[in-house]
């Protein structure tokens, strides 16, 4: 009985060995090994064997994550105050490092986006940010995934997601683009009447230069005149008949 007792009992240490001893790990996985508390590689994916007492791993998942960067108050160059939000797309790409060299790469990533964000958009006017998006966002990727390759992390996007504008600075900007449109159509209509001015002036040149032009511009416009059956019409007689009639 009591050798069945002791064997049951080997049994179910050595289950507990192989259980501690074997592990498997997924394609998207990698295991850091520390071996006496000393770090001695990065193992898998597959099976992975551990001395049992001797040496423990730590998993690290591989695959693309995203952190939501919250709203940040942020002071444009233009003293204009306002909130952005953001999403970070990264993935560890040397796991060692990753654990070794940072306590919580998920957190330390997260609160960089955050200042480095502030920092960055920090130094562009207002209209830089709603129509340079696709820039600054770019600039903030570069900026991060220098800082963070210390840690193993690379930075894959950033994308600013929303920028939230006071109500009165909304107000203001629409003021400002109906200002602007008011500007642009009186710009137009100058440029036009400049050019008809300009036409007119090209035009009174050429019939004070030709007699004919200028005579059958008279009648032009005296056939305007009389198709409006309720003008009345006074005719000057001409200067040279007058003359003739004077001698």
């Amino acid at each position: 009985m009591v050798g069945i007792s002791f064997f049951g009992f080997l049994l179910l240490m050595g289950l507990v060995f192989l259980g501690y001893a074997f592990r498997v790990l997924r394609e998207y996985e990698r295991g850091v090994i520390y071996t006496l508390g000393r770090f001695t590689g990065v193992k898998g994916p597959g099976l992975i064997i551990l001395i049992p007492g001797v040496q423990t791993m730590v998993r690290v998942d591989m695959r693309v994550r995203t952190i939501d960067v919250p709203s940040q108050d942020v002071i444009s160059k233009d003293n204009i105050s306002v909130k952005v939000n953001a999403v970070v797309y990264f993935r560890v790409v040397s796991p060692d490092n990753a654990i070794n060299k940072v306590t919580d790469f998920m957190r330390a990533t997260s609160e960089l986006a955050q200042t480095t964000l502030r920092s960055v958009l920090g130094k562009h006017e207002l209209d830089e940010m709603l129509s340079e998006r696709d820039k600054l966002s770019s600039d903030i990727r570069e900026i991060l995934d220098g800082l963070t390759d210390q840690w193993g992390i690379k930075v894959a996007n950033v994308e600013l997601k929303h920028i939230d504008l006071a109500e009165s600075m909304i107000r203001a900007i629409a003021r400002q683009a109906e200002a602007e449109r008011e500007r642009r159509a009186k710009v137009i209509m100058a440029e036009g009447e400049l050019q008809a001015a300009g036409k007119l002036v090209e035009a009174s040149r050429l019939l004070a230069t030709e007699a004919g032009a200028m005579q059958l511009r008279y009648l032009s416009a005296f056939q305007d005149i009389a198709n409006d059956k309720t003008n009345t019409i006074v005719l000057p007689l001409p200067l040279d008949l007058l003359k003739k009639l004077g001698n």
